[in-house]
């Protein structure tokens, strides 16, 4: 009977966790360290793996033996005999064994240094090769680079993968982000000065209470002799709310309400925040009370709005590398801007600017001096700050626009604090530039 990968390494790591138990403590730190210290450099445990901790550890040695065997150009380097080679065959298998034995979060991390290390990147460029590798942010980053050099026999697989984080990561933020701009846009169309039919009264009696005034009732005696009736004798009192400030809505309308423009840096080194960015820019043009432009960079400038409505095409869109222009980009981006006060510009790069920087400073603030909601993000990732020009991020933050990094679960508060014209949610403030 066969079994999925899932149920193969479910099986393993019991099997593991089963033998571990049964073993000497003694026993079990020296297989500890056997494991870390790899074979050659543990020969003073005198422990000899068997089994999958044996397979375990020469999956590890591939990758981290230490410069063995032949790099991916076919030349030996002498020494031990690890590495994966050039044959496609050897490293699929290779991709198998580690997804066999080690969970998801720690193949990511071997896939991405196997690349790093053993300069694989290019048997990407092969279908079976990537049907076999664990999909992330950062293999589709290195796809990205490859896109031109990439081969039309390949291009289907590379998109499926490609498509297969997308959703993921859509699947994992759509929900939040559309919730959390919904009640930023609500609250930041709320007027003070509404039509007489756009009042809403629940509201504005709630903020008015404090100015309730109690008024003396008619005098009774006086009302039975002008009405002819019969009243009783006593007092009474009435009151009355003055509504010193109205609060409404604006009339619903078919056009967006803000204007928003992700303007990102597709620099190499931008690899994860092109992807999130992509997949932010499809769920923000997905709301219609929202008008949402996408723009990439490097020292050209790529409009993409009219493939928002598909991130994956938005990422084939791209071509990760090259030098940056940031004012060149800023430029492009001014030229499109209709509504100031109702616009949100975010800079999503690494600030090293290849351009004009003065010319890139006057230009953000002239934008902030015509209402413009300006938003800088060092990076759009998981990964937290990455290498940055410190120079250009303390002259942005000194122009009211300060510099940070944002994760993907920030990034939807950040923009309903643009969108409403509140401080930003800067993460650690005080390490900010």
């Amino acid at each position: 009977m066969s079994q999925t990968p899932g149920e193969t390494t479910e099986r393993t790591t019991t099997e593991r966790t089963t033998t571990a138990s049964h073993t000497p403590p003694d026993a079990e730190r020296l297989r500890r360290w056997r494991m870390v210290l790899g074979a050659d450099s543990a020969d003073s445990t005198g422990r000899a793996l068997t089994g999958q901790d044996a397979a375990m550890d020469s999956a590890l040695n591939a990758l981290y033996g230490g410069g063995g065997g032949k790099k991916p150009n076919g030349r030996g380097t002498g020494g031990r005999s690890a590495g994966l080679g050039a044959s496609a065959p050897s490293v699929a298998r290779w991709l198998g064994d580690i997804r066999t034995y080690f969970p998801s979060s720690v193949v990511q991390v071997m896939q991405r240094d196997a690349i790093d290390r053993l300069g694989l990147a290019t048997l990407l460029l092969e279908p079976e090769m990537l049907e076999a590798v664990e999909p992330d942010v950062h293999l589709v980053g290195t796809l990205l680079s490859l896109n031109k050099a990439m081969p039309e026999t390949t291009k289907e697989t590379a998109r499926a993968v490609v498509r297969k984080v997308v959703e993921d990561l859509e699947a994992r933020l759509e929900s939040r982000t559309r919730t959390t701009l919904t009640g930023a846009l609500d609250r930041s169309a709320r007027i003070s000065r509404p039509r007489h039919r756009d009042i809403d009264w629940d509201r504005t009696i709630r903020a008015n209470l404090k100015n309730y005034l109690t008024l003396p009732a008619p005098d009774t005696a006086t009302t039975a002799e002008t009405t002819g009736t019969a009243e009783t004798t006593g007092t009474a009192t009435t009151g009355t709310v003055v509504p010193e400030r109205l609060i409404g809505y604006g009339r619903s309308s078919r056009s967006a309400k803000k204007d928003i423009v992700l303007c990102v840096d597709q620099s190499g080194s931008m690899a994860a925040s092109v992807v999130h960015a992509s997949v932010f820019g499809a769920v923000l043009a997905s709301m219609r009370t929202l008008s949402t432009r996408l723009v990439v960079f490097d020292t050209a400038v790529v409009d993409l709005t009219d493939q928002l409505d598909d991130p994956v095409d938005v990422l084939f869109g791209c071509q990760l590398g090259g030098g940056t222009d940031i004012n060149r980009a800023l430029a492009y981006c001014q030229s499109r801007i209709t509504r100031p006060a109702d616009t949100v510009v975010v800079l999503i790069s690494d600030l090293y600017e290849g351009g004009i920087r003065d010319e890139m400073l006057k230009r953000v603030a002239a934008m902030k001096a015509s209402g413009v909601q300006f938003v800088t993000l060092l990076a759009l990732s998981d990964e937290g700050a990455p290498a940055y020009d410190h120079e250009h991020a303390a002259a942005l933050g000194a122009l009211g626009a300060p510099a940070f990094a944002c994760t993907p679960d920030l990034f939807p508060d950040v923009m309903a604090a643009a969108i409403e014209k509140r401080p930003l949610p800067i993460p650690d403030k005080e390490h900010q530039p």
